[in-house]
């Protein structure tokens, strides 16, 4: 791993976490992601499965873990199975955990090899009164192709009989939107890595640059400092690109007058960060860009001041879309009178913003929650506000990182440039 090792502290209160919310008698497995293939005998770049990492902070493939706080044996109360390694595989991939490494790692004291596994089962599911099996409940998920957790599922059901399992992810997302300490203090570095590279490209970008330039130095100066690169797929989107909400082609040419929309941020020990600027190609916005850009700035601060513990989503988004139908009408870009006639189901205000202002951050970019919780401390929430004016060519969107305190939001992206003259004068040293 690239990243400096986790305190395994982090790991144990997860897990005593976890255990709190399991019925009596109740045992949770969870699994490693799968690694993916892309053609013939290539494979894509592991990810490990949050939920795992989050629970034991492992980041290896074919990883299994059980947590049974009930079991009669103290040493079968936490079980971690990783992948025995050997001189071949030492040779071609480099050496795996051993049960050692594994245990440091975690706080984890008994670890056996994934052969193990079915052996253990064996006896563990006897002494079980229910088990909790980890399913992807992400409201946006696209579940494709068949993941290892849905095919342990099918194995354990066909293995054991078991018709009936509890699902582990809502005691999942039910712990992981709320970030303590550590978490947050890893995802400020996150914040700070993609500061690095937000800053260098600043001296980079001119007309006639091509948008994969800007991509290529932003991923030089994630990996340079410990980040595996992006937290997601990067958007470097360029005049009209900028009003494709989800543009990653980033294969256009830079053009002298034009804007461009970087949603851009890297993650660091498997948590993401999340940024979007707006910065002129030339170096110079025009007084209409200036206006829109302030436009957004103004929502963004005044959004960022309801990101407090007692609000919650319906309401913030609501405040939001009130906030942007002004801005709007300042712009000229919608009529006062049909503000007040429309209907409320179908605010006009969507056709320049239309996507929400805010959502959880964490193991994933868009973290997973428990839908419509009260904001409360500990919670990490980007905030996003745009206007996207298509007829004009013309995108801003402007995003920063928060933590809600009880003492009010804290913004660990307070350091990145985001004020007009701030930018203008970076990009002309």
């Amino acid at each position: 791993m690239r990243y400096q090792a986790i305190n395994q502290l982090l790991f144990i209160k997860n897990r005593e976490r976890f255990r709190e919310k399991l019925k009596k008698g109740g045992m949770a497995i969870f699994n490693s992601n799968d690694v993916m293939p892309t053609n013939a005998d290539g494979i894509m770049a592991f990810r490990q499965n949050n939920d795992l990492f989050y629970l034991c902070g492992i980041d290896q493939e074919e990883t299994v873990l059980v947590i049974f706080p009930d079991a009669k044996k103290e040493e079968h109360r936490e079980i971690l199975f990783v992948k025995e390694t050997s001189e071949e595989i030492a040779i071609w991939e480099g050496e795996k955990l051993t049960k050692a490494a594994a245990s440091n790692l975690s706080g984890i004291k008994t670890v056996y090899w994934l052969s193990e596994l079915q052996a253990v089962l064996d006896t563990l599911v006897a002494e079980a009164s229910c088990l909790y099996l980890n399913t992807n409940e992400h409201p946006r998920a696209k579940i494709e192709v068949e993941t290892r957790d849905a095919r342990f599922i099918k194995w354990m059901k066909t293995k054991y009989g078991i018709e009936t399992f509890e699902k582990s992810a809502p005691i999942m997302h039910a712990l992981r939107m709320i970030k303590n300490d550590t978490e947050i203090a890893i995802i400020q570095k996150a914040c700070n890595i993609t500061e690095s590279g937000f800053r260098r490209i600043l001296n980079f970008i001119r007309p006639g640059v091509m948008e994969y330039e800007i991509e290529a130095e932003l991923a030089y100066e994630f990996i340079r400092q410990g980040s595996r690169g992006f937290a997601y797929t990067p958007i470097v989107a360029s005049g009209a690109n900028a009003c494709v909400l989800h543009y990653i082609e980033n294969h256009h040419v830079c053009m002298d007058g034009d804007v461009i929309l970087l949603d851009v941020a890297a993650e660091y020990a498997n948590y993401a960060s999340d940024l979007t600027r707006s910065v002129p190609v030339n170096g110079r916005y025009t007084d209409r860009q200036k206006d829109v850009y302030n436009a957004v700035l103004r929502v963004m601060k005044q959004a960022i001041a309801m990101l407090v513990p007692g609000n919650n989503i319906k309401e913030y988004h609501k405040a939001v879309g009130a906030l942007m139908e002004e801005e709007l009408i300042k712009l000229g870009l919608l009529d006062a009178q049909a503000v007040k006639a429309q209907d409320p189901e179908k605010p006009l205000y969507k056709k320049y913003f239309m996507h929400g202002t805010s959502h959880h951050m964490g193991l994933d970019v868009h973290d997973v929650s428990t839908a419509d919780a009260p904001f409360a401390p500990g919670m990490v929430f980007t905030c996003e506000p745009g206007i996207y004016i298509r007829e004009e060519n013309l995108g801003i969107r402007l995003e920063n990182d928060l933590v809600i305190t009880e003492k009010g939001p804290v913004d660990l992206m307070a350091n990145i440039p985001i004020e007009i003259e701030e930018i203008e004068n970076l990009m002309n040293r």
